[in-house]
């Protein structure tokens, strides 16, 4: 039997399966340590749920994912609009070496993904989406990029990305205390600050202000505005270029823009409290209707090879953290803690690398200046650097 479900019943879906999510990591502590998101919990039961209806020949559950596009076009729109460049000089020097040592890794991830494919002859592609796409780039570029190499032909290229994206967020959680404990005990590091200042930087000066249906109203007008723009500027790229730009990326990009001219005209036009709940919301929807959409089925041939490519990022990742960025970012306690956030987000989400720093600093003390520039790279800055290496990886090998 086939079963159908038409456009709103799949969004029904994909809110009750993020709320299942939610529920199960509040009742199950491995999942809440890990930060596995809501929507990958809930999304993977559905999917697993899904597989074994088609396997006993039961029921083939069919979706209606087509406006899974249009909340992962706003997604991308949100973080676009939480780029505002005077947030880079609260880093100072920090902030710069560890967004071009995010950049570095974005690359190498992508190097890795691609020739471990090659190694073990398998699509390219498929190896472009184990590298930056699902490593630093989590679940929400691996289901924004997966789609769009399915669409360029490669099956099965957003389930492994998502499976890949899963692995590597379980990792990261992993590996990152395990690393930044033995970085404290091996130099006997200690925190220069005596209290922890808890200020996210991210949010800005909006995000005490009460919300109101007027400027939530604004910030709506706004997203669209970038989001109707930022298409029209991939296609015509696109088209004058040959060069392929999802729409979600040049969207992105024009927030990016319109942000910081905002800010020139008033800073208070841009309202990140109501931008991020924006976000969340089409960020969950987008991811659940994308997990629960996966083919489990196509992933299991690529069980083996997906599992290599990521033990060796994972081991990339760890020694560059340990042997490297350590020793760039000064080689004291800070240092450390993000070594701790850049395991966290280099394998996951930026979530995570705040979940590995927190549990660093309730054990060993605070660190202020981890807490900033982590959160801040992690959030949108990365993009500037991985977006395009990303996009030029797909397009030479398309």
């Amino acid at each position: 039997m086939i079963l159908e479900l038409n456009q709103v019943t799949t969004i029904f879906l994909a809110v009750a399966v993020f709320m299942i999510g939610k529920y199960l990591n509040s009742k199950i502590g491995l999942l809440d340590r890990f930060c596995i998101p809501a929507p990958v919990v809930g999304g993977l039961l559905f999917a697993i749920l899904a597989t074994l209806l088609k396997t006993l020949n039961l029921v083939d559950v069919t979706l209606d994912t087509s406006l899974q596009g249009l909340f992962m076009l706003t997604f991308f729109t949100t973080v676009g609009l939480g780029a505002s460049f005077g947030l880079i000089k609260l880093g100072g020097k920090l902030l710069v070496i560890y967004w071009l040592a995010c950049g570095f890794l974005a690359l190498v991830q992508s190097i890795i993904g691609i020739s471990f494919a090659k190694l073990l002859h398998i699509e390219p592609l498929i190896g472009v989406v184990v590298g930056a796409v699902s490593m630093e780039g989590g679940h929400g570029a691996a289901t924004a990029f997966g789609t769009t190499i399915e669409e360029m032909g490669v099956d099965s290229a957003l389930s492994v990305g998502l499976a890949a994206a899963t692995v590597g967020l379980v990792a990261g959680g992993l590996i990152g205390g395990p690393i930044v404990k033995y970085l404290i005990n091996k130099y006997d590091l200690k925190p220069s600050e005596t209290e922890h200042e808890m200020e996210n930087p991210v949010l800005g000066n909006s995000e005490n202000k009460k919300l109101e249906s007027r400027t939530f109203m604004t910030q709506i007008f706004i997203i669209t505005l970038c989001m109707a723009v930022g298409s029209y500027v991939g296609d015509l790229f696109t088209q004058l270029s040959g060069f392929a730009l999802p729409n979600y990326v040049s969207a992105m990009f024009i927030a990016v823009i319109v942000r910081n001219i905002l800010d020139r005209i008033n800073g208070e036009i841009i309202q990140m409290k109501s931008i991020s709940i924006i976000g969340d919301i089409t960020l969950g929807i987008f991811l659940s209707m994308a997990l629960m959409s996966i083919k489990l089925w196509e992933v299991a041939n690529l069980a083996l090879p997906l599992l290599v490519i990521v033990l060796v990022q994972v081991i990339f990742i760890a020694l560059f953290g340990v042997f490297v960025l350590f020793r760039l970012l000064g080689k004291n306690y800070d240092a450390a803690v993000m070594v701790g956030g850049f395991t966290g987000h280099g394998l996951g989400a930026t979530p995570n690398a705040i979940a590995n720093m927190d549990a660093i600093v309730s054990k060993f003390g605070p660190s202020r200046k981890a807490f900033l520039v982590v959160p801040i790279v992690g959030a949108f800055l990365i993009d500037v650097f991985a977006m395009p290496i990303i996009i030029t990886t797909i397009n030479m090998f398309s």
